[in-house]
């Protein structure tokens, strides 16, 4: 049995908790500032508060002042922080835990960089922090609550040093949680970062649909799918230029399949679609921050710097380059179809 200390009780960091519990293992869920309701709710019922779940056996809950006595004797630390909490789970947590602590991240994200780069967030804290830790990410297709409901998952364990990866992916892989290993962290985490801002440009086709047919019409399959095609297209294209291996592109698209059904993203995709202005979509979701528009935005400014430097060609990015348009510079959705054809020779 090993513990597991998990900071961050939101839907994710909870979910991955589920399988590691199933196999023995004993989960210290902790909560962030912004989770102190749901840590007392876990308390008072087993329940978590926006899971609608039951928590299994062999949880226990502290609160972030009890950090210390939830990191004492822990085999591994696990973030569940949303990729807005990165800077904080910078500050206050990877700057006290022992450095021998091995960290699993399920925070999914990446920053761009001046020069046209995008560094995955485990790399990112390597490189701001003074000292030495192991990080570790997870990627692929996984949904908090099917997940919860043991609904078969296969994702990709990325980082340093095989042999820990080994040991972690002995934590949790079970009958229902299927995990492969891999040591490219900027292939396997740049592939499902930059899902959502491609999941955002698949859903535009589902607002078309809804203007043309009402809300409650036939959906249009045929253009959702040119534009999946299409991203999984430009995905490759940018998978290839920060360097990572062409096979995690399979994690990026499970991860894009499974983002473009539900959720916020596909919310402001379709009113978008519809015929919303950017402004008048997110009124619509009373302003919340999402990170379809954080990663579409830092993928975009690094692509357009690439361009400016003569390293791609805006024709290859016609749809990513189309949401920034949107969602940055007032534009209308007006998707460039033609710009997606293409002649190949054997």
């Amino acid at each position: 049995m090993s513990i597991i200390t998990v900071v961050g009780a939101g839907m994710m960091g909870t979910a991955i908790s589920f399988p590691a519990s199933d196999n023995g293992n004993e989960i210290r869920l902790v909560g962030t500032p912004l989770d102190r309701h749901i840590i007392e709710h876990a308390r008072k019922t087993d329940e978590h508060l926006t899971l609608k779940r039951k928590i299994p056996d062999g949880f226990s809950y502290f609160q972030i002042e009890q950090l210390d006595e939830a990191l004492k004797d822990a085999d591994l630390l696990v973030s569940g922080v949303s990729s807005f909490g990165v800077d904080w789970f910078l500050e206050e947590i990877l700057s006290v835990i022992p450095e021998t602590l091995p960290v699993l991240m399920v925070t999914k994200g990446m920053q761009d960089t001046e020069d046209g780069g995008l560094i995955p967030y485990p790399l990112l804290y390597a490189q701001k922090l003074d000292r030495k830790l192991s990080l570790y990410a997870v990627g692929g297709p996984c949904t908090s609550y099917e997940l919860t409901d043991h609904d078969p998952t296969q994702v990709c364990f990325c980082g340093g040093d095989m042999e820990t990866l080994r040991k972690i992916k002995s934590m949790f892989e079970t009958d229902y949680y299927h995990v492969s290993l891999s040591t490219d962290i900027v292939g396997v985490e740049c592939a499902v970062a930059m899902k959502n801002a491609y999941a955002l440009a698949v859903t535009l086709a589902v607002g078309l649909s809804q203007r043309t047919e009402g809300v409650d019409g036939k959906q249009h399959y045929n253009s959702q799918a040119a534009l999946f095609g299409q991203s999984i297209r430009e995905m490759r294209k940018l998978l290839a230029l920060v360097g990572g291996g062409d096979d995690n592109l399979v994690y990026g698209a499970g991860d894009l399949y499974v983002t473009i059904f539900g959720g916020r993203t596909r919310y402001i995709g379709t009113l978008l679609g519809r015929g919303l202005s950017f402004e008048e979509a997110m009124a619509e979701l009373e302003g919340v921050t999402l990170e379809s528009i954080v990663i579409a935005t830092r993928t975009a400014r690094a692509v357009r710097v690439l361009i400016e430097r003569g390293k791609v060609r805006s024709e290859d990015f016609p749809l990513l380059l189309h949401v920034d348009d949107i969602i940055n510079h007032k534009k209308a959705v007006d998707i460039p179809w033609s710009s997606f054809e293409v002649e190949t020779y054997l």
